[in-house]
């Protein structure tokens, strides 16, 4: 055992409904606790993709579900999306989630000032960069994997039961049965959608295009376009010509939108559209044309058209829970690295740029409308 002072993580229930995904699989679990620096305390969860006792089994102290206020002042919560709704209370703890409030999302000064007023601390798992500025981990390839998959099995249904309510997304125990699926749809339609994946290069769009590979859609049928292509500036006539868009960018700061309202009551062999990024909220969304998220169980917006020709969109904001265990699994070991420096997380570099950009974030409140 070193001297190194213990970390205790909490790993809380997820209370979005249908997530099911875990920061920590207990795999990860086993790492840090063999490590010999950490203490890890799980909370019971039924939705959760790893039975309960996955983590027993591997030395972490099992609590119930929704503790996590109760939790020692020194456990560092983790979880990975939002907190209970309806929940205003301030947060004296500090937190490792995505907490999707240092873009300006909607209600972002709410989520902060819960922080300010407990006087915690945030560590945005978006925001845990490394040297290069790239993120340690991240769900993007399983998000634009599930979002393809999304997209496509979309436009099966508008061939094969035209009309009909598309119906709920289950999760999914494993990629090779989802696979399967789609290529079962697209075998009784005989013909094969254009899929255009906006972001192409990043992990989020080559998720993408990998589904949209092992679903059997040709080479020539995927539309593959990046920074390079969108250089000239939108909109772009290109997506009103493919039959599925899927949009996978990471946007950072205001650019002409991708798609207009008078586009897409024009002439168009657009069906679906899959915003996998979910900028929803962000006042530089570049598909105005929603501003809400969509559901597991509602998964579709029909969009407004002047033209008759049905237009789809998917707006969930967590998609790979579609396919839990290998999303949660991948995310889990990218992460890990990061989280063995958590003990000295007052030097390394990753924890304190993020303990930075939060108290940047904090400040900027004040000057913000």
């Amino acid at each position: 055992m070193s001297s190194t002072p213990i970390t205790h993580l909490w790993l809380r229930e997820e209370t979005k409904p249908m997530e099911h995904r875990a920061a920590l699989s207990p795999g990860v679990c086993k790492t840090l606790l063999e490590n010999g620096n950490f203490k890890i305390t799980v909370e019971r969860d039924q939705e959760r993709i790893f039975a309960d006792s996955e983590y027993a089994d591997v030395g972490c102290t099992m609590v119930a579900g929704d503790s996590w206020r109760q939790a020692p002042a020194d456990a560092i919560i983790t979880g990975l999306k939002e907190l209970p709704e309806n929940d205003q209370t301030p947060l004296p703890h500090t937190h490792i989630m995505f907490a999707h409030c240092y873009k300006r999302q909607g209600g972002w000064k709410d989520v902060l000032s819960r922080f300010v007023e407990g006087k915690g601390l945030l560590y945005d798992l978006e925001f845990l960069q490394d040297d290069s500025g790239r993120r340690v981990a991240a769900f993007g390839f399983y998000a634009g994997f599930t979002g393809s998959a999304v997209g496509i099995d979309t436009w099966c249904h508008q061939q094969l039961h035209a009309g009909e309510k598309y119906p709920a997304i289950k999760p999914y125990p494993n990629e090779d049965v989802l696979i399967a699926e789609i290529k079962d749809k697209l075998a009784k339609i005989g013909k094969m959608p254009k899929v255009m994946v906006m972001g192409a290069l990043g992990r989020c769009g080559s998720g993408a295009v990998s589904f949209a590979r092992k679903a059997g859609i040709p080479e020539e049928n995927i539309i593959k376009w990046d920074m390079a292509e969108t250089a000239k500036g939108g909109p772009f006539q290109e997506i009103m010509d493919a039959d599925i868009f899927v949009n996978c960018i990471y946007l950072s700061s205001k650019i002409p939108p991708f798609v207009t309202q008078e586009q897409i009551d024009s002439d168009r062999q657009l069906s679906v559209i899959v915003d996998v990024s979910c900028d929803t909220t962000n006042p530089f969304n570049p598909i105005p044309i929603y501003n809400v998220n969509t559901t597991f169980d509602n998964a579709l917006l029909d969009i407004k058209s002047t033209n008759p020709k049905p237009l789809q969109l998917c707006s969930i904001d967590h998609l790979p829970t579609m396919l839990p265990r290998e999303a949660s699994n991948q995310f889990a070991l990218d992460l890990l690295p990061t989280l063995l420096q958590l003990p000295e997380r007052a030097s390394a570099p990753v924890w304190t740029r993020a303990e930075k950009l939060f108290h940047e974030k904090v400040a900027s409140m004040a000057t913000t409308d």
